[in-house]
């Protein structure tokens, strides 16, 4: 089983697709793991290296220290990339995996060829974001929580599948992880001054954790970032609308790595 130990704790992870080829890292949510991203893995490793890993206290990273999850999510994130000989990926998050994308992300520019933001605000915490998110009131969890009615009335089979991988996770105390999102003390305005790294915002069109509105407020905080409504999904875009979710995600790499190749040629 390939952990690598970091920090004081083991990260669970996999790699899929020639090591030559650029990486994308995977992030999951607190309802996932490293399972969560089939349907990307599969659809990205003929011409990228995907990496997917499990958050401590999540999946196959069982952690003694239920304290501080999302204070060493982006070291942990840091390390594993260090562990595996990476230096530069594109960074896919969501929800909760915002968390560890976007603090990475801010703390080693250089190393983040691109960022997406699917179904969260990545803790970003602005007077729109947070006026935004007063007004939600998503329902306990569970399928109607995450999945659009349409999606779970139309695939009882994935929405099943959805929940099964939910379950693969060790019990937990309380996290944190929801009233993080809400916390004041995340990413403003400042923290962008510099920010230059190409980022697209996915939000499903009936996500009710992080509504549209919400996703709006974080696209004024970052430069230069895109915003995509996904209909027919909810709070989990990736693995509700795969084909529209992967198709936006591969025309923003292959856009970046396009410039990229142009700008070497020219110089």
């Amino acid at each position: 089983m390939p952990t690598a130990h970091v920090n004081g704790t083991g990260i669970y992870y996999e790699s899929h697709g020639s090591e030559t080829n650029p990486s994308i890292v995977f992030a999951h949510g607190r309802g996932g793991n490293t399972l969560s991203w089939w349907q990307q893995v599969s659809f990205f490793s003929a011409k990228y290296r995907c990496i997917t890993f499990d958050h401590r206290g999540w999946g196959k990273s069982p952690t003694s220290d239920f304290s501080k999850y999302r204070e060493y999510f982006a070291d942990d994130l840091a390390a594993l990339l260090d562990n595996l000989g990476i230096y530069q990926t594109f960074l896919v998050a969501q929800s909760m995996g915002g968390f560890s994308c976007l603090e990475f992300a801010l703390s080693h520019p250089k190393r983040t060829s691109g960022l997406v933001l699917a179904d969260t605000t990545g803790g970003i915490s602005t007077a729109g974001t947070l006026a935004e998110l007063l007004k939600t009131n998503p329902p306990p969890d569970g399928p109607n929580r995450s999945l659009s009615q349409s999606f779970i009335q139309n695939n009882p089979d994935k929405s099943f599948l959805y929940e099964q991988i939910n379950n693969l996770n060790p019990p937990r105390e309380d996290d944190g992880i929801v009233s993080g999102f809400r916390r004041d003390d995340g990413p403003n305005v400042e923290s962008f001054s510099s920010w230059d790294i190409p980022t697209l915002l996915i939000v499903g069109e009936e996500d009710v954790i992080f509504p549209p509105a919400v996703i709006s407020e974080v696209k004024k905080a970052v430069p230069g970032s895109r915003m995509e409504i996904v209909k027919g999904a909810a709070h989990s875009a990736h693995f509700e609308q795969p084909k529209i979710f992967n198709k936006l995600v591969d025309e923003m790499f292959s856009d970046v790595i396009n410039k990229r190749i142009l700008s070497s040629s020219i110089s």
